[in-house]
């Protein structure tokens, strides 16, 4: 069981084709997820130095802060899909 790829709790081989559903699913989570972080900080980074916002205003950089929160919630919010999948 320690060596083990994928281990059955229970009698059917069943388990198995859901482990790799499961699995496939995970990897395609992880895509998007990637995706949408690297197109968020290659908005968010000319952004967060600045650059759309010259102003060195206090409310533009609380702006700024909350858009990286914004974009965690919605990585854990995608993320939060593989739970309601049906596999």
């Amino acid at each position: 069981m320690e060596t083990a790829d994928i281990t059955l709790m229970r009698g059917s081989l069943a388990g198995v084709v859901r482990a790799i559903r499961l699995g496939r699913a995970t990897v395609r989570i992880i895509k998007q997820n990637l995706f949408w972080a690297f197109f968020y900080n290659i908005i968010g980074i000319p952004a967060a130095a600045g650059a759309l916002y010259p102003s060195s205003h206090p409310i533009a950089a609380d702006v700024r802060r909350r858009r990286h929160g914004a974009q965690f919630g919605v990585v854990v919010s995608n993320s939060l899909r593989l739970r309601r999948a049906r596999l």
